[in-house]
């Protein structure tokens, strides 16, 4: 397999996403030194993300993420390329790498389905796909729990939140959402995929409806999450 590998990087030789190097046949979309730059984020980050952007309300039970999203950063760059370069296959990577490195976790929250946070159809359309939905699926494909992609349905085009407050991003996302299938989540532990959770107040808006109508347990993962500093007013474009 490694053959083949390197035979086909000979002729459509690969190079990473963000310093344009060539890549071995043993990495994918990123080089050694690049993914080396990002950190990882520790338990204490985790569990202090859970208290800033959930358990102030009832609604999402656990939380966990994987990397520390910075500005301009190598992470940043892959999250860009996937969202308006359309490589969607780096969503699938970005969720094996979630899936494999959170498995333990994942198995202890007694998953049903995952739910990917959904687009307005007018963005889908524009970028063609939903990035959450491929991440979803690399984190299928490890821990092996159905998708669900129609349940939740985005009916609302929110403004950006970059420049909101708290209270302006929650009115905001009030009425964004809407449920289907209402039976299908009664009584159902369901896992919310998004890219990269800023402040939460998507996945709080999706968590509510979803606990209101039935469902037993929530939880919520993100490939990222951004310092908590820049949680509010934040530029970049990944803020949810």
């Amino acid at each position: 397999m490694r053959v083949i590998l390197e035979v086909l990087d000979f002729f459509t030789p690969r190079f990473c996403t963000v310093c344009n190097v060539l890549l071995t046949s043993n990495t994918e979309f990123i080089c050694d030194s690049c993914k080396n730059s990002i950190e990882y984020l520790n338990e204490a980050d985790i569990r202090n993300e859970y208290q800033r952007k959930f358990n102030f309300e009832n609604f999402v039970d656990d939380y966990t993420s994987l990397y520390q999203f910075e500005e301009e950063g190598s992470l940043q760059k892959l999250v860009h390329a996937l969202k308006y370069n359309k490589k969607f296959k780096i969503g699938i990577y970005l969720g094996k790498e979630l899936g494999y490195a959170r498995k333990d976790i994942f198995r202890s929250w007694d998953l049903d389905f995952i739910i990917p946070v959904p687009l307005y159809k007018l963005k889908k359309v524009e970028r063609t796909f939903n990035q959450s939905l491929y991440i979803a699926k690399g984190v299928k494909s490890v821990i092996n729990i159905p998708i669900e992609n129609s349940i939740v349905l985005r009916k609302k085009n929110t403004v950006s939140q970059t420049t909101l407050s708290l209270e302006e991003r929650k009115q905001n996302l009030n009425g964004a959402f809407l449920l289907r299938h209402k039976k299908k989540i009664e009584s159902k532990n369901i896992l919310i995929v998004d890219d990269v959770i800023t402040t939460g107040a998507t996945v709080r808006e999706i968590a509510k409806i979803l606990k209101e109508n039935g469902a037993n347990k929530i939880f919520a993962i993100s490939v990222a999450t951004p310092p908590f500093s820049h949680t509010v007013g934040s530029t970049n474009p990944e803020n949810h």
